[in-house]
């Protein structure tokens, strides 16, 4: 299933030029200039073209940017779902692009993911982006394996897991600026270190906040460092409610959540073959397991990663910050799954790391900080879909009435790992079943009369 059959496409395509400044723009297009709109960091790319310059996979992050523009800066509509995109994009190697294979291959991971219709087409850039890199470092690498690495749970287990298995050769690939030591001398830490292009839109033109082309950033970025590296595999982090969740417990009418599932990274597999003839490969150790049996593993290992350094609440800073220190809300989505997933592995956290730190309270307003004042309707809703998105995917274990949607997706899953279907059938109830024990689990602890044990149906209790 597509998005190309899943929904109607608009009739009139909304048209975006992604042109150098002075450049032609189609009548009745967006300007989205490069150098302003879609800006690439020096600095950034410095760290990824290390070995030499590729034309080629800049012009991938170019596209990835304007796909960002188009995403943000157009609203959905408010009966459906799908837009019709027609963009037009300024490359370095126009030929390249032009390639029937490369640029199929495109549009349908731009379908797939974002629920959207897609028809990209370029022009040949005037002037070329001023080269960075050193040319080839010299330096002794035994680079076998690319992961994304941002500073939340799922990644710093992930790494831990992965470096002690495989004994080395493990290439992070930084998702923001964050934790990035650009102080390290040694050239092998300093690169990939931040995403090397940014996007900027003013508050008013960005008007769409469902964002799935985060996920075609990301891929992109990890696809790129691993044809720089000259590495095979990539590992996506996500546990089983990450990477499974979002498809198998969709809201309202919004197209299912592709953004960490393996069915989307085949076909950006697809479109770095036919741009590189590289071939990549991205891998899901953890997507069987749940978050809370992956930080167990990692928590168990000789030297176990340190949590306390680690963020998952989609809030930003102004919304969460009291007494000048900056928190994470505790229950949005991110944070209840974090918190779920902590109790699940027995791992302690201070209360105080949370805006919410009483989950037990009677009702949301309750948990909050004594002196906490920046609650609203927000939040509010945010606390009970965070709550009623991990209930049902609890009601989904055992469920004759959900089984033909699970057993789709097991299907869809399974083709995408190249595995059989009974055997991913198999694998998604068992994963459905070990999640709702926990979730239970993390009920009872909390009490009947939490405002999370209120609003959940699924309950360790008789109602």
């Amino acid at each position: 299933m597509t998005a190309r059959t899943y929904h109607a496409r608009r009739e009139d395509p909304i048209l975006v030029d992604a042109v150098e400044p002075g450049g032609d723009v189609r009548d009745g297009a967006a300007r989205a200039l490069l150098g302003t709109a879609i800006n690439l960091s020096t600095a950034g790319l410095e760290t990824y073209f290390y070995t030499g310059w590729h034309p080629e996979l800049v012009d991938l992050m170019v596209i990835a940017g304007a796909v960002e523009y188009c995403d943000l800066s157009v609203r959905r509509p408010r009966w459906g779902w799908a837009r019709s995109f027609d963009l037009r994009v300024a490359v370095h190697d126009l030929s390249r692009w032009e390639n029937e294979a490369v640029a199929l291959a495109l549009e349908e991971a731009l379908t797939f993911l974002t629920g959207d219709a897609w028809a990209v087409s370029f022009s040949q850039r005037e002037r070329e982006i001023a080269q960075v890199g050193q040319g080839t470092l010299g330096f002794d690498v035994r680079d076998r394996i690319i992961m994304p690495y941002s500073d939340g749970i799922d990644s710093r287990a992930v790494a831990s897991l992965v470096d002690f298995e495989e004994d080395g050769g493990l290439v992070r690939v930084r998702l923001g600026t964050k934790g990035a030591d650009s102080r390290s001398r040694d050239p092998r830490e300093r690169r990939f270190m931040s995403v090397p292009y940014q996007v900027k839109l003013e508050a008013r033109q960005r008007v769409e906040s469902t964002a799935r082309s985060r996920g075609f950033k990301f891929a992109v970025i990890t696809g790129v460092a691993a044809c720089l590296a000259n590495v095979k595999r990539i590992v996506v982090t996500e546990s089983g409610q990450g990477a499974l969740g979002p498809i198998l417990a969709t809201l309202g009418q919004a197209y299912p959540d592709y953004r960490v599932h393996p069915a989307f990274t085949r076909r950006v597999e697809a479109l770095l073959m036919a741009l590189t003839g590289k071939q990549i490969r991205y891998e899901y150790p953890r997507i069987w397991s749940t978050k809370g049996e992956t930080v167990k593993a990692a928590s168990a290992l000789p030297s176990p990663p340190n949590w306390s350094s680690t963020r998952s609440c989609w809030q930003n800073s102004r919304q969460v910050s009291f007494a000048h220190q900056r928190r994470q809300c505790g229950i949005c989505a991110a944070c209840m799954l974090r918190r779920l997933s902590m109790h699940a592995a027995g791992v302690d956290e201070p209360a105080s790391n949370y805006i919410w730190e009483n989950l037990s309270a009677p009702d949301i307003a309750s948990g909050t900080v004594h002196g906490f004042t920046l609650m609203t309707k927000a939040l509010e809703e945010h606390a009970i879909a965070g709550v009623l998105h991990l209930d049902h995917l609890a009601a989904l274990a055992g469920s004759e009435i959900h089984r033909r949607t699970v057993d789709r997706v097991a299907r869809e899953t399974a083709q995408a790992l190249s595995i059989e279907p009974v055997d991913a059938e198999r694998k998604m109830h068992d994963l459905l079943t070990r999640h709702r024990e926990e979730w239970l689990r993390f009920q009872s602890n909390l009490g009947p009369n939490s405002f999370v044990s209120q609003l959940a149906r699924v309950s360790p209790w008789p109602q």
